[in-house]
């Protein structure tokens, strides 16, 4: 294989974390996990974290004025604040916990969109939104007559910046797209982007899901007025997602839930909404989850979100190297120079499905199908993709095996005289 550079970390050092990456499969096989886009796995200190908030800090916060109760409010606020400081949020109130970037994405659609949106009125989204990013903007047309559009895709899979020229109008209420293709990899100029919105009057709500594990985020340079990002996809529990939204947006949107929680005052004739971000966090919120993404979060700033992404980067490069050499494979996507750590692929003559399968038998566990992207994959000519996607304790050594199961796979194939129909071109 090809010679290894100096690398900004040593992912040996850190696997010993993870008590799932030792586990051995089908006849003892080492496990190589290449599905982080998908969900990540967890450190021994997320772990411990959650076995420690039951054992030790548990009871419903907000609520009691009791020792155990107080003392599990301050944990949970003080994940708040760990999750502020790690995007750049200027409030602590501007950050709400959700369950996962698909409620945070339906939280904005059934709260400030319900509120703005009317017909006539244009939301724009890109071709390789993932399903969660745009079926919630198509419910919203559906009960207010809004139109939505989407911005193209290249044969290469980046955006076509161009056509901002003519998609945005000042009919255009809302920009919301995603900051990395979870299925191609491509990051989008969203600086950029949330520019060209905010210039005709429009908001902007980025899709952070598969960003904000692998790189450093600071929603007050990027702009944008909303963010939406998952736990479980940055060594967090699932059950755990977080909307960020500027103050005075978050302020004059209504509850989208009621109940417990995001209440002020209630009588026999109504309510009064509580103050951020209580008002949107109605009934028991995620209090262990939410101290286990603050754990999740103190384990990646020690290692570095620099060192994570220069480490992703060099590892694709060399993933896109070694997969160039398997026959009738064809990478999707970008270069790596404008992608991070997810390597999207098709091989001719065998379904997607028969791909992860076989390379499953040989311990290698890659995602196969549309990945919640559908018209994307209609874009590209395709029903199903390969996805193998990293993270900062995969290796070198589990690319080589990668590649070595593909090519075991074209075999049985071969002998088998196969040749299902999925891939096209």
């Amino acid at each position: 294989m090809a010679s290894t550079p100096a690398l900004p970390l040593d992912p040996t050092a850190l696997r010993a974390d993870f008590p799932i990456l030792a586990t051995r499969v089908h006849g003892d096989r080492p496990l190589v996990y290449f599905d982080n886009a998908a969900t990540t796995q967890r450190p021994r200190q997320v772990i411990q974290a959650l076995v420690d908030a039951y054992e030790q800090h548990y009871a419903n916060v907000h609520r009691g004025i009791h020792w155990l109760s107080e003392q599990s409010t301050d944990l949970y606020e003080e994940a708040r604040e760990s999750v502020r400081r790690f995007i750049g949020a200027r409030q602590r109130h501007e950050v709400i916990f959700t369950t996962g970037a698909t409620a945070s994405i339906n939280l904005v659609a059934r709260t400030w969109g319900d509120q703005h949106l009317r017909r006539g009125d244009e939301i724009l989204l890109s071709e390789m939104e993932h399903h969660s990013n745009i079926v919630p903007w198509q419910q919203l047309a559906e009960r207010t007559g809004c139109t939505v559009r989407f911005l193209p895709v290249t044969d290469d899979g980046q955006l076509v910046l161009a056509a901002l020229d003519q998609l945005l109008t000042e009919r255009t209420r809302l920009v919301a797209v995603t900051a990395v293709s979870n299925v191609l990899g491509t990051v989008n100029p969203i600086r950029e982007i949330v520019a060209r919105a905010h210039a005709v009057g429009a908001l902007a709500l980025v899709d952070a899901a598969q960003s904000v594990p692998h790189a450093a985020t600071h929603v007050v340079d990027d702009d944008a007025d909303f963010v939406a990002f998952s736990g479980h996809k940055m060594l967090g529990p699932s059950g755990v997602g977080v909307l960020y939204g500027r103050e005075q947006l978050l302020d004059a949107m209504p509850p989208f839930l009621g109940g417990g929680s995001m209440i002020r005052r209630v009588t026999l004739d109504g309510f009064e909404p509580g103050e951020l971000p209580a008002k949107f966090e109605a009934g028991t919120p995620p209090i262990v989850p939410a101290l286990g993404l603050s754990a999740a979060i103190a384990y990646l700033e020690q290692i570095g979100m620099e060192r994570i992404g220069s480490y992703e980067s060099a590892l694709t490069g060399y993933a896109h190297e070694v997969l160039a050499r398997v026959d009738g494979l064809r990478l999707l996507g970008p270069p790596p120079a404008h992608k991070a750590g997810i390597v999207s692929f098709v091989i001719q003559g065998i379904h997607a499905h028969d791909v992860a399968q076989l390379v499953d038998q040989d311990g290698v566990a890659i995602r196969a199908g549309h990945h919640c992207a559908m018209p994307l994959h209609k874009r590209l000519g395709i029903a199903a993709s390969n996805r193998a996607s990293f993270y900062f304790y995969n290796t070198r050594d589990e690319v080589d095996r990668l590649c070595a199961a593909l090519q075991r796979a074209q075999r049985v194939f071969r002998r088998r005289g196969d040749r299902p129909s999925a891939f096209k071109g």
